[in-house]
């Protein structure tokens, strides 16, 4: 089984959210920096809107928050979110060879279902199960143990595809095999990801 990431793995995206977090600290005279951006990378919707209103000592509800980046982001991955280099080539790969593909992603749902739609992503897949739905974000090895159950097969019989360093420790810990995917907004974490991952791909042209 074949598990990819969306944001930054199989779409270049996370550039929206870095957009959308400037634009919702700046609305409060708030600075974007690491620490925030660290906080926030990376995780489901709820719990980015409960360290923000922590962070920054809001009186708005979580709901409020999350309503707000929505309206920010609302449309980009429906037309804006082009796809990372060389993905379909090697999904095209990948299904010719008769591989079983699924998506397990941190992205709300609804901006995930617009972006494959819009990309021509979701004929490949044969389920794509959001952390959003589960309540639980993607640094667990058990939610990963969790996600190959619920695909039928063994966690040691799973290849993650993911840019997220903490996603590829908790992959690695669960049993499943991992290869890292560069992106530029986490390239930072490039010699991390090389030591963790089984094999670290600039983009998917390495693999075809």
């Amino acid at each position: 089984m074949l598990l990819f990431d969306l944001d930054g793995t199989l779409i270049d995206s996370n550039g929206v959210w870095v957009e959308v977090d400037k634009t919702f600290l700046a609305r409060r005279g708030a600075p974007y920096t690491q620490e925030y951006y660290e906080g926030v990378a990376h995780t489901i919707l709820s719990n980015c809107a409960a360290f923000t209103k922590e962070y920054l000592h809001l009186e708005e509800s979580c709901e409020e928050i999350m309503a707000e980046w929505m309206e920010l982001a609302a449309g980009r991955y429906g037309h804006d979110v082009p796809l990372k280099p060389h993905v379909k080539d090697y999904l095209d790969r990948c299904r010719q060879a008769g591989h079983r593909m699924a998506v397990f992603t941190a992205c709300v749902p609804e901006h995930c279902r617009a972006a494959m739609d819009h990309l021509g992503l979701a004929p490949y897949f044969e389920r794509v199960i959001y952390a959003q739905e589960l309540g639980v974000d993607k640094r667990s090895p058990e939610i990963f143990r969790r996600v190959a159950e619920m695909l039928g097969v063994r966690p040691r019989d799973c290849v993650l595809f993911d840019d997220s360093l903490s996603a590829c420790k908790a992959a690695k810990a669960a049993g499943m095999t991992v290869v890292g995917v560069h992106d530029d907004y986490f390239r930072y974490t490039a010699a991390d990801m090389r030591e963790v991952c089984d094999q670290y791909i600039q983009d998917f042209g390495e693999l075809l």
